[in-house]
């Protein structure tokens, strides 16, 4: 998360009491996207992923700070989806969990 997406969530936050939040505690947990083998085939196929996909990773991300779409910026734009966020990819995942993989939060 860069500069921009970091003042979006401090100047975006409804609850006055809350305390700012610094690009280091905002890029504490990044969130990971597993893509196929095409599309993390290089730096050329990831950005053409990312292109076609950058409003779904925009409003999930954005979800992740304030599940109220009206607190988000009205337009999302692939411009500003490259100003807001850094990617990176990586070839190789390994599961070193013995079992299955379940999401907690449903």
């Amino acid at each position: 998360m860069k500069e921009p997406a970091v003042r979006w969530i401090n100047e975006a936050d409804p609850s006055p009491e809350s305390h700012e939040i610094s690009i280091k505690s905002a890029n504490e947990e990044c969130t990971i996207y597993l893509v196929s083998d095409e599309d993390g085939d290089g730096e050329i196929a990831v950005e053409r992923w990312v292109k076609r996909n950058y409003k779904a990773l925009f409003e999930d991300e954005l979800f992740g700070w304030y599940t109220d779409p009206s607190l988000w910026p009205p337009s999302l734009t692939y411009k500003m989806f490259k100003e807001w966020f850094e990617i990176e990819c990586h070839s190789v995942l390994r599961d070193t969990v013995d079992g299955p993989i379940f999401d907690d939060e449903i």
